[in-house]
């Protein structure tokens, strides 16, 4: 019977003997991943083609539900900049209402995979596919805020990589040469910002005292509000949030069903497939960088997909989009000093606390500093090292990389992701059947008419090619062949039947097969696939010696070993 995971968040343990200490350290953490959070979750909506509001209350309660229902201590989840592209290709292509639907059924596949104790699979994704695609995302996350940036009259920006930059070529006369200051300004300052993970402890001097002090307020916010300072106090005529969209609602978000079209959902598949995909990666790899980090228990991977399917199976009903864990809050949740879950609920009811007093503020924000925040996060978020790291591998490596990089911009994630696998495992069997050796073996003593074969390594359907040649490599005048197996490790189905024939032909040319020293998994697969009623039982035995022995009293003049038994065959 198929075990299932049990459904116990890493809150309940964490609050058994939580003290005063941890509390005040989880409240300071997660106040400051709140305000992080503003202008990342506004900017990942915006740039999914959705409201801003729509991240927001995604950050609230998808943040919510993962903290207070997963399985790590300081996990914070949350829109991701790594939807940023899918959520934009299919909201355009099937609609809000479908990309919602298509959240909530990828969050009860989330769940499911927790529930079947699947969490460790995405680990068997090989790194070099889950580079490339996220620098693939990086790299279309940067295209997307062009507009933006240079303040760009397009109507609305197309979903294919191709079309976007047809779009942002015929448009370069609209260049908005205030926009642009402002979103390279704002890129600026967030890049020079000082981070207070990176300062001497305890500070030295007046200035790093003063830098300490200015790394408590996240440069995102700082350069939001200068560059909405900016544009007002001087007039500047830029887009802001209140001019495309109207504002933020300064109210909590409403509960509304999606519409439910079976026609519809049946073309939704591949969307659901792809968001969950990404989130399960996406969330488990975060999860991993945070144990790397801190001394707490490491995470459970399928309570966190639980976690995951819950918050993105409630969040589209609040209107909300696909979340994940989002690797840059939960650093610094982690470097802010969070201890449990309580961080992440106290982060998610921070983003509440400012929307519902401060959301009038919102519509003066210029969207061209989103786009350089935007900008920021997209080169973050890409490991462009490891291109250059290429050269130190072999080409299967680099078309792994390459190919998932490649494919993720022109295509999309799926397609990336799945050639990207097919990719790896081929490689894998071409290296794991050149592996796979038949060598002579040499002996002590020379029998005449004795041949004695090592095989190395694993005997499967990629490797059976070295064995179907062996025939040809027989001496004249053998009679018997010993294949010495003590080195084999593993054997398929194929390979068995490759050995079958193997016999079958060596039986036509009277020479006689004898397999010694198997290992215990391809000596059960030899039992159960029927090769000792083909050779006959005393030709598979324990020891080389007696291979020798069996071989020596057939040369002198004994029948051959399993001559009856492979004639019958």
């Amino acid at each position: 019977m198929l075990a299932l995971h049990r459904f116990q968040p890493r809150l309940i343990q964490a609050l058994r003997g939580y003290s005063r200490g941890q509390l005040i350290a989880d409240l300071g953490a997660g106040l400051t991943v709140g305000i992080v959070a503003l202008p990342l979750a506004m900017a990942f909506a915006i740039a999914s083609g959705l409201k801003p509001e729509q991240g927001i209350f995604t950050a609230v309660i998808a943040g919510f539900l993962i903290s207070a229902l997963g399985g790590s201590n300081v996990q914070i989840g949350g829109p991701a900049g790594a939807f940023i592209v899918i959520v934009y290709g299919i909201q355009a292509q099937y609609g809000l209402a479908n990309l919602l639907i298509a959240t909530m059924l990828a969050g009860v596949l989330l769940f499911v995979l927790g529930l079947l104790r699947l969490g460790a699979l995405v680990r068997y994704i090989p790194v070099g596919v889950v580079i490339g695609f996220t620098n693939g995302i990086a790299v279309l996350i940067g295209l997307s805020q062009l507009k933006d940036l240079l303040g760009l009259r397009i109507e609305k920006m197309p979903a294919d990589f191709f079309a976007q930059i047809a779009a942002l070529w015929s448009h370069l006369h609209t260049v908005n040469l205030a926009a642009l200051a402002l979103g390279l300004g704002s890129l600026a300052l967030v890049v020079v910002w000082p981070k207070s993970y990176r300062m001497p402890s305890p500070p030295h001097g007046l200035l790093e005292k003063v830098k300490r002090h200015a790394a408590q307020v996240p440069g995102t916010v700082i350069a939001l509000a200068l560059a909405t300072l900016t544009a007002r106090v001087l007039g500047l005529e830029v887009e802001t949030i209140g001019s495309r969209f109207g504002g933020i609602p300064q109210s909590l978000p409403g509960f509304d069903l999606p519409s439910f079209d079976w026609a519809g959902v049946k073309q939704l598949l591949m969307p659901t497939l792809t968001i969950a995909l990404l989130g399960a990666i996406e969330s488990l790899l975060c999860a991993r960088v945070a144990d790397n980090m801190s001394d707490l228990p490491r995470h459970d991977p399928n309570q966190e997909l639980m976690a995951q399917g819950v918050a993105n199976f409630v969040a589209p009903l609040f209107g909300g989009m696909p979340a994940t864990g989002t690797i840059a809050r939960t650093s610094t949740n982690v470097r802010s000093g969070a201890r449990t879950p309580v961080a992440g609920m106290v982060h998610a009811l921070t983003l509440l606390a400012v929307v519902l007093v401060a959301a009038p503020l919102a519509v003066h924000v210029p969207l061209a500093a989103l786009a350089g925040i935007l900008l920021f996060v997209a080169w973050n978020m890409g490991e462009w090292h490891e291109f250059a790291r290429l050269r130190q591998f072999k080409l299967p490596y680099r078309a792994v990389v390459l190919g998932s990089f490649v494919l993720t911009v022109v295509f999309d994630l799926t397609v990336a992701v799945e050639a990207g696998l097919l990719m790896a495992c081929g490689f894998f069997i071409l290296r794991m059947g050149n592996l796979f050796r038949i060598e002579p073996m040499p002996l002590p003593e020379p029998l005449p008419g004795v041949q004695v074969m090592q095989a190395y390594g694993a005997l499967f359907f990629g490797a059976v090619g070295k064995l179907e040649s062996l025939p040809e490599q027989m001496a004249p005048g053998t009679r018997v062949l010993v294949l010495e197996m003590h080195r084999l490790v593993s054997l398929d189905s194929t390979g068995v039947d490759t050995l079958k024939q193997l016999a079958r032909t060596l039986r036509r040319r009277g020479i006689a097969l004898v397999l010694a020293d198997p290992n215990e998994q391809p000596l059960s697969l030899l039992k159960r696939a029927g090769l000792e009623e083909i050779l006959g039982a005393e030709c598979i035995v324990a020891t080389l010696g007696e291979a020798l022995g069996l071989a020596r009293r057939t040369v002198e003049g004994r029948p051959a070993p399993g001559r009856t038994a492979m004639a019958e065959a």
